[in-house]
């Protein structure tokens, strides 16, 4: 389809032709009198600063984004029925996990199926309309240490001991093997540009593909620990040390090496995980060698050390105040929007961790263009970090990560919430020009509506409504600058 020119006379025309009341339900266009952009799906092209200081994704229409998502590929395959799942329960973004060592099993040696199944995995999101942020994933360093990531043809370990601990899996990243395979791709000259190498083949085999939002560069950062790796106060020297230095310095090549392939995708820096027991990076800036404006971004994780540990979640160890002070100073100094890659405790099937997911949601509604749960799989009774049961249906507890959500707002967004309990939506902006010019577009699956929603808005004026099974758009060509507009969502 041709992009639409939003603010088109045509457009405004047939808008006015369909308004209804502002307080009334809204009364659904038939597919072909409908101009709306999300039809011509565009992924995001900048980025868009809102009156809180937040820096949002943004697409081509100047609406600010609200991307929500799950985790996908780290020991699974990932098939269509995956994404097309995705894509049903109103989920727009996919965490792809990649490795490495599957990317180069033996140094040299790319591994071409591998290769076509990513890019296979992107014809399909681009089917579905799926935006996919690409994860370098890696877990303790990779296989030699019996997790994942890094090939064992570039693990060194200067021969020191490797003892696994089968309670504490993160406990071995603490051990003198892991370290120093760390130091050594860090430092050595051969696998730095090992590692250059491989990011931009996989850069020059998925560039071009609409749904590539862009590259996760390295997930969960980790280096060595001088003094005593179990003491907080070296932990977080040794973290700072290695976001200034080391990390810094790997963060610059692999912007280039992907930047050689792939002008387009957006590249998302993670500081280390210390930034979910509130301490804040100590990260640089950095400069995107792109022509036209950066298309850099911060990617924290949201993880509670404690519910990590089995605990359950305490309302009162104000968690979620002290991540949101760590994680703010960083993106807000160097304009980068926000996205959560992983977050999510093992169950919620106790009250606290229950507590817990519905907070983080409206807490990352509060700073994050975006976020992506961990971890898009199925078990019993809510099993670890699962966020399916058995049958597909959201695991308990963990059902607001599967809420209504308004994808892209045409102004500046506010609150929102779903009441499972009335089966009611509700979405808080702020008109701005782009409001009168451009469709609010809501994700309104069947997990919260089965037979489908009623649309009515207040405080916009003229009011323009289109609908289609676990979507709805709203058009507001009247709304004064400055107005609040609250858009509510009711089951039929």
């Amino acid at each position: 389809m041709r992009p639409l020119r939003v603010a088109t006379t045509l457009a405004l025309a047939v808008a006015l032709l369909h308004a209804v009341p502002a307080a009334e339900p809204a009364q659904a266009l038939a597919p072909t009198e409908r101009a709306a952009p999300s039809r011509d799906w565009t992924p995001p092209s900048g980025t868009v600063t809102t009156p809180d200081g937040v820096t949002r994704l943004a697409d081509r229409y100047g609406r600010a984004l609200r991307l929500r998502g799950l985790n996908l590929g780290k020991t699974d395959t990932v098939t269509e029925e995956h994404i097309a799942q995705l894509a049903r329960d109103g989920f727009d973004l996919l965490r792809l996990n990649i490795q490495w060592e599957k990317v180069e099993p033996r140094r040299g040696r790319y591994d071409t199926r591998y290769l076509r199944s990513l890019d296979r995995v992107l014809d399909w999101a681009d089917r579905h309309r799926v935006l996919v942020l690409v994860d370098w994933h890696q877990d303790v360093y990779g296989p030699a240490f019996g997790h994942n990531g890094i090939p064992a043809w570039a693990t060194r370990t200067d021969g020191l001991p490797f003892e696994p601990n089968p309670d504490d899996w993160f406990a071995d990243y603490f051990q003198p093997a892991v370290q120093a395979a760390f130091t050594h791709l860090y430092d050595d000259a051969d696998l730095r540009a090992a590692q250059t190498a491989a990011y931009a083949e996989v850069a020059a085999t998925l560039r071009g593909h609409r749904s590539l939002l862009g590259y996760d560069l390295f997930n969960e950062p980790f280096g060595p620990v001088p003094g005593d790796p179990t003491d907080p106060d070296d932990q977080a020297d040794a973290a700072a040390a290695l976001e200034r230095g080391r990390l810094a310095a790997m963060y610059r090549r692999l912007i280039g090496a992907v930047r050689a392939a792939d002008p387009d995708a957006w590249l998302f820096l993670e500081p280390t995980v210390l930034v979910g027991q509130g301490v804040p990076t100590s990260l640089p800036g950095f400069d995107d060698p792109r022509r036209g404006p950066d298309r850099l971004g911060y990617a924290p994780h949201y993880y509670d050390t404690a519910v990590e540990s089995g605990a359950d979640w305490d309302p009162s160890s104000r968690f979620i105040e002290n991540y949101e002070a760590a994680i703010g100073a960083y993106p807000a100094a160097h304009r980068l929007p926000v996205l959560v890659g992983e977050w999510g405790p093992p169950k919620a099937t106790s009250p606290g961790n229950a507590e817990l997911i519905r907070r983080q949601v409206a807490s990352m509604d509060g700073f994050a263009s975006g976020w992506a749960m961990w971890y898009d799989c199925r078990a019993e009774d809510g099993g670890g970090y699962c966020v399916r049961e058995r049958d597909g249906s959201p695991a308990p507890g963990k059902e607001p990560a599967f809420a209504p959500h308004a994808r892209a707002v045409a102004g500046a967004p506010g609150p929102e919430s779903y009441d499972p309990a009335t089966r009611t939506y509700t979405l808080t902006l702020t008109a701005d020009r782009t409001t009168r010019r451009a469709w609010t577009l809501l994700s309104l699956p069947a997990t919260a509506f089965p037979d489908g929603a009623r649309v009515s808005v207040t405080g916009g004026g003229t009011v323009v409504v289109a609908t289609r099974p676990g979507e709805a758009e709203v058009l507001l060509p009247a709304a004064r600058p400055g107005a609040t507009v609250r858009v509510t969502a009711t089951a039929r």
